[in-house]
């Protein structure tokens, strides 16, 4: 790669030979009075700026410093804005005497801008990956970019058009499933060779893609989603950029970057941060080797670069209302960094919430992450929210063998570890994964798998979280590429000749599927019991997984029988969570079950009871 070469951007804002605020940039383009942390970065882009001496003169503004990098195409300014008011001011450059202006606006904040509340245990999160869900703009299908690309939706691993438009047109959709929050995949520029459909390659932390839409689309789509009483929750990467940022083409410093002279490739050895017998090599290369080539490594340890990236997400949810945060690839940037980053995060927004992306294949990995763990030698990360892994990586085989509901009641024995289960997201699968189902179920009664693994997703403690088309019976495995487990969604395409967004589309058993899911997902909304309710269980008895959700006296009971036969299941052994009841109502069927002596339950059969 030519490190040597600008981007057309840059070659823009440099074809002057006299610098000026036309051929300047300045990142972020405004701010906001009144936020709590008063100090601003201001990162300027422009030929030779760093041989400029910045100064500032407006009320409540004071000028701290101002940083030369290595590029001289670069120049920080830090500010203080603590007792500015809400107003345009200049920002003058000199050199040799002479000067020139650039007028910098702070933005009045919305009323109770900080009072945002985060998703919680109460919401279900439905995870969007916005090229493959729907398009509803066409024209901005192929557009000009500085990188090629090709729209091709016969190509898994190509760009396929789906767009913000396209998830706006379908919230009704959505909202009637009965999600409670919407979790996109990233929608920031990727400007990248072959298009990076996926987005996790930035280019621009500032600007949405424009094959997505513009940044006015998404604070759109949020305030829609907003009004439908959903929540929206933004994916971050702070790991890692694009190999076709600016940075790349113009580096600001050589410690903006880990390994920049000699590529070093990460181990993903996540443990390195607890493995009492860890090389310092083996550390080393986890925590600043490249996540890929086509991905280079941020070096956190910069304060420039902690303080920019720090700023740039609070900037994203000042603007457009965001209401949570998944930071990818958590473990591989700094961890001092990140634990500066919530703690910023949520001093701003005490109500807020992030989970990070900690891929552990046991539990007590995933908790070593979580705030307030006693796991992690008293260096508490202050992250509020981890990921479940472990589910996901059992799930499949636990719902879909006979006799596996005893590893998902072994699973469940060692969420003592969490300091915080409610803040625990739980999912089946998502974009990185092979889908819960290997294959379509071709009758109703093989959804016994599909029934039973939604079922125990929505009524543990924790955050459950679906990825599109899994009320679709989506399917498939990683084996030939990750592009196979993000197809479309049929119908979310002009011209598709059937739509899996209309009843009138899907198969029989696609819609028995979904309405299933419906049936519990609008049970579960606004339902305290199993947002905020404790739990107990007991052991897989004659196949059978049986576990209470009780809060203030009320309880909804469990019963999941993991065997291919019919079982009369004793329940004597239940007495202490049944508490004399005789009977409950089946949220599944509405029906009423008569809780005698024993209680008959089909071959793989589920009842959701409240009692």
């Amino acid at each position: 790669m030519n490190r040597h070469l600008l981007l057309s951007l840059l070659l823009a804002l440099f074809a002057s030979s006299t610098l000026s605020a036309d051929n300047l940039k300045i990142e972020p383009a405004f701010w906001w009075s009144g936020m709590k942390n008063p100090e601003l970065q201001l990162m300027v882009y422009g030929k030779d700026i760093a041989g400029y001496l910045p100064s500032v003169k407006y009320p409540g503004v004071r000028l701290k410093s101002s940083v030369a990098l290595e590029s001289p195409n670069y120049l920080l300014i830090y500010l203080d804005v603590e007792n500015a008011k809400p107003g345009r001011f200049d920002i003058t450059f000199t050199k040799d005497k002479k000067s020139f202006n650039y007028s910098y606006e702070l933005k009045a904040r919305k009323p109770n801008a900080d009072r945002i509340k985060g998703f919680d245990s109460s919401d279900v999160l439905y995870l969007i990956m916005p090229d493959r869900f729907a398009n509803g703009d066409p024209s901005n299908d192929q557009i000009p970019m500085r990188t090629a690309y090709k729209v091709d939706r016969n190509s898994p691993n190509a760009r396929h058009g789906g767009d913000l438009a396209g998830i706006e047109q379908h919230l009704d959709y959505i909202e009637d499933l009965g999600v409670t929050a919407i979790w996109l995949n990233p929608v920031l520029e990727n400007d990248m060779k072959g298009g990076s459909y996926h987005g996790y390659a930035t280019t621009d932390y500032y600007r949405v893609d424009p094959r997505f839409g513009t940044n006015e689309d998404y604070v759109r789509l949020i305030e829609k989603t907003h009004e439908r009483g959903m929540r929206v929750v933004m994916d971050m990467i702070f790991n890692h950029c694009g190999s076709d940022h600016p940075w790349m083409k113009d580096i600001p410093s050589h410690d903006w970057f880990n390994n920049l002279d000699n590529y070093v490739q990460t181990n993903h050895d996540k443990e390195a941060y607890f493995d009492p017998y860890v090389s310092d090599y083996d550390k080393e290369t986890m925590l600043n080797g490249w996540f890929v080539p086509s991905m280079p490594d941020l070096n956190q340890k910069n304060p420039h670069v902690a303080k920019y990236l720090i700023q740039n997400s609070i900037w994203w949810i000042e603007y457009c209302g965001v209401d949570g945060i998944r930071q990818d690839t958590y473990p591989y940037a700094d961890v001092d960094m990140m634990r500066r980053w919530c703690t910023e995060v949520m001093n701003e927004y005490p109500e807020y919430n992030i989970v990070g992306e900690a891929w552990m294949n046991y539990t007590i990995g995933s908790a070593y992450w979580q705030k307030g763990s006693r796991l992690n030698f008293g260096q508490d990360t202050e992250l509020k929210s981890v990921m479940d892994f472990r589910l996901m990586g059992i799930a499949s085989k636990a719902f879909h063998a006979e006799g596996g509901l005893p590893m998902i009641f072994e699973h469940m024995c060692y969420d003592y570890v969490y300091p915080d289960i409610y803040n625990v997201l739980r999912f089946l699968e998502n974009h990185d994964t092979d889908r819960f189902l290997p294959s379509m179920p071709q009758r109703v009664d093989d959804l016994y798998a599909f029934k039973q693994g939604v079922t125990f997703l929505l009524t543990i403690p924790g955050i459950p979280q679906l990825y599109y088309g899994q009320e679709l019976l989506m399917n498939g495995t990683k084996e030939k590429g990750d592009g196979y487990i993000r197809l479309d969604v049929p119908g979310g395409w002009p011209g598709d000749k059937t739509s899996w967004f209309e009843a009138s589309g899907r198969s029989e058993v696609q819609n028995d599927a979904w309405n299933f899911l419906r049936t519990l997902l609008k049970w579960r909304k606004g339902n305290d019991i199993i947002a905020k309710g404790k739990m107990k269980h007991f052991m897989v008895n004659q196949g059978v997984y049986v576990y209470e959700r009780s809060l203030d006296g009320r309880s909804v009971l469990i019963f999941m029988n993991g065997s291919d036969k019919e079982v009369n299941l004793p329940l004597a052994r239940y007495a202490e969570v049944l508490r004399g009841k005789t009977s409950g109502r089946d949220v599944l069927t509405g029906k009423t079950i008569q809780l005698g002596e024993e209680l008959g339950i089909g071959a793989k059969g589920i009842y959701v009871l409240e009692l």
